[in-house]
């Protein structure tokens, strides 16, 4: 009986009623009702041979269903008929990923983005592609897991979901002007809607974990380098040398991404300056960045306490990195910034 209605929906040339089948079919892909999905939408496909939306879910219910060339099939038609819809060129990558091709993967990524610079999947799935691995939040939550850390300090903590990684015993303390937490934190952690520059003015961080130093750091704030630059100085003078800081989005994709005007998603900023100034001036770090989606995570150990060095010379450094312009990535990228394998028991042994 469904099927006899949906037939005479689609047999309908009126666009509402092909709203009404497109509509079902996104909801029955939503409970994972691929095969129906695909009954329904190759009847709509016998009417409206050239319907893009219908190519594009026809394709994405292929390829859950492991039917990966006929999914090709389906989104190569819809992407030649529309060329610039950038959720058609995103299925296609995914499919073509699917399929083991990454670089025509990756081509159609890029060519999403360039129609939308801020959508979200092509940018994951390029990350993804180069990097392979566990995504960074996985990686961070093994790292908190292994250490055990007693003092946890996170500088830009958005909606809280890195945050809750640290779980009680850990003292944990979350900075940032505007947090937007989507689900209530526990008893140890200790939120200060501030910016890390006021915190570090005003508060001692030692005093706020009780006379503890900070064992493990996580830096994911604002996403300018000189930004970046003062809070690893101000974590290291609370630090000890057994501690360890880590730092977001030291590894971006591409130009576009790292640049220095904020934009609501896809942005990793010019965090990248960080690393080569601390490979130039402080030797004596332990610095690597793990390559991991979506855009690398800095990792700092045999850490100074006592060293001034990035303080006292602050205006120096930062007006010398920002004069560096991305090109210096173009080659060797990996060296320069000191890419580590995304591979646990290698993370493991650097943290042992």
């Amino acid at each position: 009986m469904l099927f006899k209605v949906i037939r005479t929906l689609v047999g309908r040339r009126s666009t509402p009623a092909d709203e009404d089948v497109l509509r079902l079919v996104r909801e029955l892909l939503g409970r994972s009702q691929h095969e129906d999905a695909i009954d329904i939408l190759t009847t709509l496909l016998e009417y409206k041979p050239d319907s893009v939306e219908g190519l594009i879910l026809c394709g994405v219910a292929k390829r859950e269903v492991g039917r990966l060339q006929d999914s090709r099939t389906d989104l190569a038609r819809a992407t030649a008929l529309a060329p610039d819809n950038p959720y058609g060129l995103y299925e296609m990558a995914a499919t073509a990923h699917a399929l083991g091709d990454n670089r025509n993967a990756v081509e159609y990524c890029e060519r999403a983005r360039r129609i939308v610079p801020e959508f979200n999947k092509p940018f994951a799935l390029q990350a993804k592609i180069r990097f392979g691995g566990e995504y960074y939040l996985d990686v961070l939550a093994r790292i908190i897991d292994h250490v055990r850390p007693r003092t946890y300090a996170e500088i830009g903590i958005f909606q809280g979901e890195s945050l809750r990684l640290a779980r009680p015993p850990t003292l944990a303390i979350g900075i940032d002007p505007e947090p937007r937490l989507t689900e209530p934190l526990g008893d140890n952690h200790k939120v200060f809607a501030e910016t890390s520059d006021a915190f570090f003015e005003s508060r001692d961080l030692r005093a706020e974990f009780g006379g503890l130093p900070v064992d493990l750091a996580f830096v994911d704030g604002m996403h300018h380098f000189e930004v970046a630059l003062r809070d690893f100085a101000n974590l290291e003078r609370n630090s000890t040398r057994d501690s360890t800081i880590l730092i977001h989005d030291c590894y971006p994709l591409d130009r576009d991404s790292a640049g220095r005007e904020p934009r609501l998603s896809n942005w990793s900023g010019d965090i990248w300056r960080l690393i080569v100034l601390l490979k130039k001036y402080r030797s004596d770090l332990t610095i690597h960045t793990i390559g991991t989606a979506p855009t690398g995570l800095g990792f700092v150990r045999n850490l100074d306490p006592s060293s001034r060095f990035l303080i006292e010379n602050y205006d120096r450094l930062r007006d010398e990195f920002l004069d560096l312009d991305y090109s210096y990535l173009d080659s060797e990228m990996a060296e320069k910034l000191n890419l580590f394998p995304n591979e646990w028991g290698k993370i493991r042994a650097l943290l042992d």
